[in-house]
């Protein structure tokens, strides 16, 4: 097994000028140097491409730049396509075998990010018994901190309220825990997730359940990532406040409830996975994504019946 694999960092790109230089200048002072980042813009009018230019130019052997398209995927299609070129390109890429990490723009890595999630893959990898690799996904916890860097939480896991602990496939099927900006994942769980569906709500959460359903998932409790709060962000962390007790009536809680639409997303998300992958899964994994599936109840009250149904599975 090699001790040191070059590896592809992904990064895709929009309209990131303000924060993009931090991010990279965090990159390249890792202490793992074995990398190339294979970056893509997805369609910026601002100078984020410029600047990828120089730093390219000035870092010839640690860049990969796509040839720009002007295309806006979105972030997720824009990652998957990604997962689908370093897959396609491995040898151009210098790399042995495809170990992708996933790096968003407006963030800042700890010095031993990679080092730390490469170890921790090798221990996994090195562990196993059979002759066929299984897929992995590691991930860690982050800082999370102001557009000044302050800091705003110690632990993005107690600061969105994840219950990182429910990890199993069941439980992934109605709620991710893996921050996509801190995945690392190997080549079995890219060539075994692509192509990443149109129906996943995010390139993160479908590795995620392919990871659990087939393999692995591994968290890592220290802060690997600054994750950068501001106005622009994608997705965002939004600090987790305790519900505070309803007082309507049952019947105005019963008739009251209104479709959420998120849900409305899981269930298409989950019946897409059971198209896929059911053949290959167990009863009780299939009997999971078939409740969550039910979440695609237009009416309220019927879709939090079985979101906690799916809850408790």
């Amino acid at each position: 097994m090699i001790t040191d694999p070059k590896i592809a960092i992904l990064l895709s790109t929009y309209n990131g000028t303000k924060y993009l230089e931090e991010q990279l200048d965090s990159i390249l002072n890792q202490t793992y140097s074995n990398y190339v980042i294979v970056a893509r813009d997805d369609g910026s009018y601002d100078d984020t491409i410029q600047l990828l230019n120089k730093y390219a130019k000035k870092f010839t052997d640690k860049f990969h730049l796509l040839e720009q398209d002007l295309l806006n995927l979105g972030a997720s299609d824009s990652f998957s396509y990604l997962i689908d070129y370093v897959l396609g390109n491995k040898q151009s890429l210098g790399l042995e075998s495809a170990y992708m990490m996933f790096c968003d723009q407006d963030d800042i890595w700890s010095l031993e990010k990679i080092h730390k999630q490469i170890d921790e893959m090798l221990k996994v990898e090195k562990q196993q018994t059979g002759t066929k690799p299984i897929p992995v996904l590691i991930h860690s916890n982050l800082r999370v901190v102001s557009e000044e860097k302050s800091l705003i939480a110690e632990s993005f896991v107690h600061y969105q309220g994840l219950e990182i602990e429910r990890n199993r496939f069941t439980n992934l099927v109605i709620s991710n825990v893996v921050t996509g900006c801190t995945a690392f994942i190997n080549e079995a769980l890219a060539r075994k997730a692509v192509p990443v569906s149109k129906e996943a709500i995010m390139h993160d959460w479908w590795l995620a359940l392919v990871a659990a359903a087939f393999g692995k998932v591994i968290f890592l409790a220290k802060p690997l990532v600054r994750y950068r709060q501001h106005d622009s962000n994608t997705i965002g962390a939004k600090e987790f406040v305790k519900p505070v007790p309803n007082s309507r009536s049952f019947w105005g809680k019963v008739f009251g409830r209104k479709p959420n639409e998120h849900l409305y997303e899981v269930a298409r998300q989950a019946k897409e996975f059971q198209r896929r992958f059911g053949s290959e899964l167990g009863f009780k994994e299939n009997l999971g994504l078939k409740i969550s599936a039910c979440m695609s109840a237009r009416v309220g009250i019927i879709q939090r019946v079985f979101y906690r149904i799916a809850r408790r599975f």
